[in-house]
């Protein structure tokens, strides 16, 4: 079984096309070869679909199905979608700008024109579901903001960088489980105008914090644009250090911009 294993700033992912739908067996199939010591490697497994007819198909180039590294599922991820983008595009199946259906939507994507390693995502527009919430916490967060950007996401602001090191696990861990979503802990640069954002997600189906993840990346600045903490376009800095450019369109759409690398082919010769 062939994958293609790509790197969206630092969140890695399995990817295969498939003319059919899950038939149960993929869940098990994404927590083996996302395995870390006996299996490939990843954060997360996706299959491209092709063929799937329905009244809206012309209006995108393929579906996905997505899992998380335990073999769970999830509507949306950011930086697969951006890798996905990128797999379509060079295996031919999608131009270089194209639609794909998630579970969340239909999502847009752009390849760049001068540099084919730089995709956009077009995330749609995002939901806030509650705000204003009191959570005790080591961090210095005041207050939390839940919102929908595809998945769910946990967001709170700290006044020290540090604090995006100082990471208290089972914390995070009681929070992603209280809220059932993803827990976000952001900082705002002051010396750059407010234009850089600092963060980190501890991300739900992985249980542990990744190098990066896009719809926390929207979320975060979806809500530092709520509370006026930056403009309409942001910078934002995962753990992997990369830089993701984020922008708010006029009817209120994220987009979202960064490097993609696809790095290996991989054989996986375990049965299914």
């Amino acid at each position: 079984m062939r994958f293609i294993k790509y790197s969206s700033s630092g969140n890695d992912f399995l990817i295969f096309q498939s003319f059919e739908r899950d038939n149960g067996g993929r869940s098990s199939l994404a927590k083996r070869v996302c395995e870390r010591h006996n299996g490939i490697g990843a954060d997360g497994m996706v299959v491209l679909l092709l063929g799937q007819d329905s009244k809206d198909s012309k209006k995108y180039a393929y579906e996905w199905e997505f899992y998380n590294a335990d073999g769970s599922k999830a509507k949306m991820c950011g930086n697969a979608s951006r890798s996905i983008g990128h797999y379509a595009f060079v295996e031919g199946i999608a131009p270089r700008k194209h639609s794909f259906l998630s579970q969340a939507g239909i999502i847009g994507i752009t390849i760049d024109e001068s540099d084919t390693s730089l995709v956009q995502s077009d995330l749609g527009a995002y939901k806030l579901v509650e705000e204003h919430i009191v959570e005790s916490n080591p961090y210095g967060v005041k207050s939390w903001a839940l919102l929908d950007s595809g998945v769910p996401h946990l967001v709170g602001f700290v006044n020290d960088k540090k604090m995006l090191t100082y990471l208290k696990d089972e914390l995070l861990r009681a929070l992603r489980e209280k809220y059932n979503a993803n827990v976000n802990l952001a900082y705002i640069d002051e010396s750059s105008d407010r234009s850089r954002i600092l963060y980190m997600t501890y991300e739900r189906g992985v249980e542990d914090i990744t190098q990066a993840c896009g719809t926390g990346a929207a979320a975060v600045f979806a809500m530092a644009l709520r509370l006026g903490l930056c403009g309409k376009k942001a910078l934002l800095i995962p753990p992997s250090n990369e830089i993701l450019e984020l922008q708010m369109t006029e009817n209120q759409h994220i987009l979202f911009k960064g490097k993609v690398q696809r790095i290996a082919i991989c054989e996986w010769l375990n049965s299914i």
